[in-house]
């Protein structure tokens, strides 16, 4: 039998066990794990978080928001957490409005964390954080508002989901646009609710960029090019309309439209702006520059005649008219108002090649034009040195060079104005500065570009390649052009390139117009698939502008 001394004796060291026991994991708790229980503690307690900075919009030239930004939301999920997918996925899916399988897809997908859906608006994200689901979570973010739809879409471009500029004007002016994130600090309770916050860095938002674009004018040279495109289905179209005294740009329109929030089902060309991204040989619109250029070097007067025969013979190639004729007589001003092939070339042989490169440099083709949009297209032109003894049988023409949509408006902006080129613009502010008007030079006199205009006139009159666009109360004037597309070291007998570029008023003009429909169906010629967009544009441009008829 044990004591009752030996019994407490034993009683007490095995308190004095457990005690010490006890005494060793608080001093190993405290001493060793303490700083990363304690940094748990923290974590638990203690949250930063980002308050993004909103990015700057883009307006047009009255102040009208083409995009702007909001606070928004992006909803994400920790897949390990989800107890019941199918019904959490389909739970989501209606407080999102998307797609049920989308969301089962993200919420199952391996790894600790995946988005379910980026940049929702707030009434979006309210409805899922009221779900109260285990594993799906959001953090604040910003997303892009275009009130205007997707007007000028490929001109203003598009934004990456990190909220970084990809292409256009979103990409050119990042750096303006962007704002700069700011940071809470946020103490929770043992509940989790916050008790405490604490402002770190305030967030800073981008500033606007004020574009020149008028979005009434934008929205009718879409629907233009929308009926070009559902009368002859061509592979991509442009509409440029240019203010023919301060060279801004007006509209820029592209097709096919572009819906820049579905980018992952957006194939890369159609991102690409025609206006300044495509080249093209302009084919009969380059004959007001032959013309100019002959006229001012005094190689011939608006009074000049010439006996045309059918075709001429430029050493290895023979040039015909587009329809068959006999041999005319035909002043300068006929063989722009018909757009006479041989015409032109006889014009463009009493120049010299040598003369007519240095004008076709000094319009401003083979470089870019300067306007404010990256990565804007040179053209392609071929250096004198390099001309062959039949380039002088296409260039006058317009083939053997290729040049960009905003090439020729500028160059006919030059006509329209005068005789003075300026870089066209399509920037008018940046923040609260305005950017000072662009310089030009004068490339023909005042009196040779009212001449060419003069001539360009009977386009649109009868006998002209474009006698059915016309507005009552104005006249116009302009150039239509057909030309083949280079292919197999020739040129195609099926897939062409229909232009126009005109001018009105004619004889003061106010704005110019250019027009280009690339590879169209159900007819081809200049005048019958671009001329009618650019009389549906000035139809409405002009008195909108408040141009008095004449």
């Amino acid at each position: 039998m044990v004591r009752p001394q030996r019994r407490a004796g034993i009683l007490f060291l095995l308190t004095l066990a457990v005690l010490s026991v006890i005494l060793l994991r608080a001093a190993w708790l405290q001493g060793v794990e303490g700083a990363s229980f304690a940094s748990q503690a923290v974590s638990q307690q203690e949250d930063t978080i980002t308050i993004p900075g909103l990015r700057g919009s883009i307006l047009d030239r009255n102040g009208r928001e083409l995009v702007g930004s909001e606070v928004g939301a992006s909803i994400y999920a920790t897949p390990y957490q989800i107890k019941d997918a199918p019904t959490e996925a389909s739970r989501v899916a209606e407080a999102l409005g998307a797609d049920q399988a989308d969301v089962l897809e993200a919420i199952t997908r391996p790894g600790g964390f995946s988005y379910v859906q980026r940049k929702v608006d707030l009434v979006k994200a309210r409805r899922v954080e009221e779900l109260g689901l285990e594993g799906i979570g959001q953090h604040p973010d910003t997303l892009r508002t275009r009130p205007q739809g997707d007007l000028a879409a490929q001109v203003i471009g598009a934004v990456s989901a990190e909220g970084k500029g990809l292409t256009g004007i979103e990409a050119s002016e990042d750096r303006v646009l962007r704002g700069i994130d700011g940071e809470q600090h946020l103490v929770k309770d043992a509940l989790g609710d916050p008790i405490e916050m604490e402002t770190i860095r305030d967030p800073s938002d981008g500033e606007p960029i004020q574009l020149t674009i008028d979005a009434a004018i934008q929205d009718r040279a879409e629907r233009a090019l929308e009926k070009v495109a559902e009368a002859h289905d061509p592979v991509n179209a442009s509409a440029i309309v240019m203010d023919a005294r301060s060279s801004e740009i007006l509209a820029m329109a592209n097709w096919p439209p572009v819906d820049l929030d579905s980018l992952e089902t957006t194939a890369p060309e159609d991102l690409l702006n025609v206006g300044t991204s495509y080249n093209f040989e302009p084919g009969s619109t380059f004959k007001a520059f032959t013309v100019a250029a002959a006229l001012q070097t005094g190689t011939v007067t608006p009074s000049s005649t010439f006996t045309l025969p059918p075709s001429i013979q430029v050493y290895d190639r023979v040039i015909e008219e587009s329809h068959p004729r006999g041999t005319v007589n035909l002043s300068v001003g006929e063989i722009l108002a018909q757009s006479s092939n041989v015409g032109s070339v006889t014009i463009g042989l009493g120049m010299g090649g040598e003369k007519f490169s240095k004008w076709i440099d000094r319009f401003g083709f083979g470089r870019p034009t300067g306007i404010e949009y990256p990565g804007e297209e040179s053209g392609i032109v071929l250096p004198y040195e390099d001309y062959s003894g039949s380039t002088m049988g296409n260039l006058p023409i317009g083939q053997g060079i290729a040049v960009t949509p905003v090439q020729m408006v500028a160059g006919y902006g030059a006509l329209a104005n005068d005789g003075i080129l300026r870089p066209p613009s399509l920037i008018k502010a940046v923040g609260s500065r305005e950017l000072p008007r662009k310089q030009g030079r004068q490339v023909v006199s005042p009196e040779v570009a009212a001449e060419v205009r003069d001539m360009l006139k009977g386009v649109l009159a009868p006998g002209g390649t474009a006698p059915e666009v016309e507005i009552p109360g104005y006249t116009l004037a302009g150039k239509t052009g057909t030309a083949e597309i280079a292919a197999d070291g020739g040129y195609s007998e099926s897939r062409f390139v229909a232009s126009f570029v005109g001018m009105a008023p004619a004889d003061d003009p106010r704005i110019v117009v250019s027009i280009m429909v690339n590879e169209p169906q159900n007819g081809y010629y200049g005048g019958e698939v671009a001329a009618p967009a650019f009389g549906d544009i000035a139809s409405f441009t002009l008195p909108y502008l408040g141009v008095p008829t004449e």
